[in-house]
């Protein structure tokens, strides 16, 4: 028997490979050899070679292998009956051939089957398209990403599920931008932003590696995204760091030459009646100082000093000294929680910070508003498993998607005046917590921010 594996696994592999008539011919070499084996054995053999060819091949691909496989074992099979039963005639010969072939029938139905529920459970949407542009197999993820039922749109084409009631505009945004990428510019990999904010890569093969079909493969990257924004946003923080210290090196040396002449020339701008002079420099370097210090100290956050402290009294404390101005100008702040007892372990000054940047933030947005509408901001805190989740919401301009991918990028700002590292820091105070921060946001709808910090053990 091991002889024979040792012959047919090739055998095979070339046939599948080449469909030559020579390994066609070695299969019913290798039928004559078969004296005295059953045929489950020798559609075992068969079964255990094909798991070893199609192992590392897609699922399409193994369909393919498959089919091609069963002209080899129904000629390997004809070869081994004709020569162990001469004696059949020629009916008989002919009703045993019709019971194989609808045997391999029903083989190939179960793999392809089995293959096809294996496409359906993916992860990722999968669509098939014919040459002519019928959708002819699409799985259940990929109808969910479309919202429609699948039954709905196998046999429609491109202009059918574009006109489907059911599509909604952005859905058919993308899909139109997917058409003019792929059969226009045969684009393979293509990256879209849905209307809920997930990213979604599409993967194209294309009809000539396909039997004429089109395959669209489509997978939601969102945590990938996530993951991936995550660390350049630590390489630029960790750069900003690397930048401001130098500079605060720099400088501060010249400084500290100037302030210490300007003290030995005291006396002598005394003497003239000049001494104002002297106090208005040395004020002025060490307000140059000041201004290095708070640089370096926001472009590269201390290590936290950590106490336990209720997260709702930290809350309320930030609350009221921003209440007052919040007044002033006409806008509510609204206090929530779904958890009274929860503690945190932190440090107060530096996530004090991060709430005052974020709630000075809001009421900036709201003032963009211009008396459309009364200004608010939702402050909500509920347990996350084993977080406290710190919701802070406003009702101003929103922002889009553009502003939002670069909001925590160091330096950058909407603002006339202001110096684009506040929300920059606030990031790396909240990932130095062990914590993390999250945005939504739509123009015109406002924006919510979540900051995740772990409960105190």
């Amino acid at each position: 028997m091991q002889a024979i594996r040792k012959r047919y696994f090739p055998a095979l592999a070339e046939y599948i490979r080449s469909g030559s008539e020579a390994s066609l011919y070695e299969a019913t070499e290798i039928g004559k050899l078969l004296h005295g084996i059953h045929p489950e054995d020798i559609i075992a053999i068969h079964e255990e070679s094909m798991q070893m060819l199609v192992a590392n091949v897609d699922s399409d691909e193994a369909l393919r292998l498959y089919s091609r496989s069963f002209i080899f074992l129904i000629e390997l099979m004809v070869a081994f009956r004709f020569r162990v039963q001469p004696e059949q005639t020629s009916e008989q010969r002919f009703s045993e051939m019709r019971d194989m072939l609808l045997s391999s029938h029903r083989s190939f139905r179960m793999v392809k089957n089995k293959y096809e529920n294996v496409l359906q459970h993916m992860d990722s949407g999968i669509a098939i398209f014919d040459g002519d542009g019928m959708l002819s197999f699409i799985n259940v993820q990929m109808a969910k990403l479309l919202d429609i039922p699948r039954k709905t749109l196998i046999g429609c084409n491109l202009i059918d599920i574009l006109s489907h009631s059911r599509l909604s505009r952005s859905t058919k945004r993308i899909i139109l931008r997917l058409y003019k990428e792929v059969f226009l510019r045969r684009s393979r990999y293509l990256e879209f932003l849905d209307a809920n904010g997930r990213y979604l890569l599409v993967t194209v093969t294309y009809g000539d590696q396909l039997d004429g079909d089109y395959l669209f493969s489509v997978k939601d990257v969102t945590e990938y995204k996530q993951i991936e924004q995550s660390a350049y946003q630590n390489d630029k923080l960790a750069m900003l760091g690397k930048i401001a210290a130098a500079i605060a090196h720099e400088i501060r040396n010249p400084l500290t030459s100037i302030r210490g002449f300007i003290q030995l020339l005291k006396p002598h701008l005394t003497q003239l009646g000049k001494e104002e002079y002297s106090r208005i420099i040395l004020t002025e370097i060490d307000r140059a100082n000041d201004i290095i210090y708070e640089f370096l100290n926001s472009s590269k956050p201390s290590a936290p000093m950590k106490e336990q402290v209720p997260i709702n009294s930290l809350l309320k404390e930030v609350i009221l000294l921003s209440e007052s101005e919040a007044l002033m100008k006409g806008y509510q702040i609204q206090f929530e929680t779904y958890d009274e007892e929860m503690a945190v372990s932190i440090d107060v000054k530096q996530v004090k910070q991060v709430i005052l940047n974020i709630l000075r933030n809001a009421m900036e947005a709201i003032g963009e508003l211009e008396g459309e509408r009364s200004g608010r901001i939702d402050i909500i805190t509920r347990r996350d498993g084993k977080e406290a989740e710190i919701t802070i919401r406003d009702n101003g301009k929103g922002m889009d998607q553009l502003t939002k991918s670069k909001l925590f990028d160091p330096f950058f700002t909407t603002k006339a005046s202001g110096t684009g590292l506040g929300l920059s820091v606030s990031y790396r105070i909240v990932r130095n917590h062990g914590g993390k921060i999250r945005v939504s946001s739509n123009t015109g709808e406002g924006t919510e921010f979540n900051i995740y910090l772990p409960l105190a053990e």
